[in-house]
């Protein structure tokens, strides 16, 4: 007999000829099975999915060909039987005595072996097919990791060159992403002769989208500058912000930001500046104080048909303008936010140097968040 349907199972025995061989044979074929017989494991077709072997028909050489591939049952009419031991050494482990008075235990055999059987292929087969897809997302992996770090460094192609000064003022900053790419960013840059043009950013989220919208922070800035004749100084950041406002929520891409965007007078050392939902603010400090800037403003690239209003402080001759990102405040050691905002202050205070503050932090490993420091200090850089 042939093989002809997929979920009929195949059984092949193994025995000598003879009146208990074709009870055997009739007992295991009550399974609706297909049943083979041959006097050898060489004789049997390949295409058996389980095998009844009597000891008899066996012989001690061929116990370990038996146990390679196929599950099998050895049946035996004696408990003491020398080969039964040999067959159990051998690691066939299923095995039953006087098989023909106790057929429904060996169909029962049967059935057990052949779905374990089926599990076994079946789990060796998902275990084949977890290991290719571990293989190919590995792969994936590490295109991305490399694209990432590719991106990593174009972002920070685009930051401003560390110690950057203008007319008295320069420019330092502690730039840390807390994978590869950052969603923090901040520029510095000079209008004319007489002003200069900065903002510090954080954009919602972290990774390839936030990172982004850094690069269009820095498109429109360079657009902007470059029309800087035909604006007033005094109002620039806070319609850069309104432009700003505008394209990211025309890009649909979800994404919006809290930004400080200001712009120096170097000749009446002034500060113009407008917000959008800047935490924390920016600290000024000078004669060993710090205090808070003052303003508000709504969230860039979350409202439509909003307005940045303009505010504007003085700046003494010697003063440092402190900005940090929020995921800074997730590295101090207080419980509350209004905990964390004082204390922000109280170490700014003793700091001369953005590394002063960020080795004061408590980092771990993996940043919590993307971190991101910037002084702007003068007036009494060459």
């Amino acid at each position: 007999m042939s093989k002809t349907q997929p979920d009929v199972p195949v059984i092949g025995v193994i025995d000598l000829p003879g009146r208990d061989r074709e009870t055997l044979v009739g007992e295991i074929a009550r399974l609706d099975a297909v049943v083979h017989t041959a006097e050898s494991l060489e004789a049997l077709p390949p295409d058996c999915d389980l095998i009844v072997a009597h000891v008899r028909a066996v012989s001690h050489d061929g116990w370990e060909k038996l146990t390679a591939g196929r599950p099998t049952i050895i049946v035996s009419e004696s408990r003491r039987d020398g080969d039964l031991h040999k067959a159990v050494d051998a690691g066939l482990i299923d095995y039953l005595v006087e098989p023909l008075k106790h057929a429904d235990i060996l169909r029962r055999l049967i059935v057990r072996g052949l779905d374990l059987d089926r599990l076994a292929r079946a789990h060796e087969a998902s275990r084949a097919e977890l290991e290719a897809l571990n293989e190919r997302l590995e792969t994936h992996l590490g295109i991305l990791r490399e694209d990432q770090r590719a991106g990593g460094h174009v972002q920070r192609k685009l930051l401003p060159p560390q110690g950057k000064t203008y007319r008295g003022v320069r420019c330092d900053y502690w730039f840390a992403p807390s994978l590869y790419l950052s969603g923090d960013f901040l520029d510095f840059q000079r209008c004319d002769d007489r002003y200069s043009f900065f903002y510090f950013a954080d954009v919602a989220g972290h990774g390839a989208s936030s990172a982004f919208v850094t690069v269009l922070l820095k498109y429109l800035c360079n657009r902007w500058i470059s029309q800087w004749r035909t604006l007033l100084p005094e109002a620039f950041p806070s319609r850069w912000l309104g432009e700003l406002n505008r394209e990211l929520i025309e890009t649909g891409i979800g994404k919006h930001a809290t930004i400080f965007a200001g712009v120096l007078d170097h000749e009446r050392h002034f500060l113009h500046y407008a917000l959008g939902a800047q935490l924390p603010m920016p600290i000024l400090q000078s004669e060993e104080r710090g205090t808070y800037l003052g303003g508000e403003g709504p969230p860039v690239g979350l409202f439509p048909d909003v307005e940045y209003p303009i505010y504007g402080c003085p700046l003494p001759e010697h003063f440092r303008l402190w900005f940090c990102s929020d995921g800074v405040l997730e590295c101090l050691p207080e419980a509350s936010l209004d905990a964390r905002l004082k204390e922000l202050e109280r170490r700014v205070t003793r700091c001369t140097r953005v590394e002063d503050l960020k080795d004061g932090l408590t980092l771990g490993d993996q940043l919590p968040d993307d971190l991101s420091m910037m002084t702007l200090s003068g007036f009494d850089h060459d």
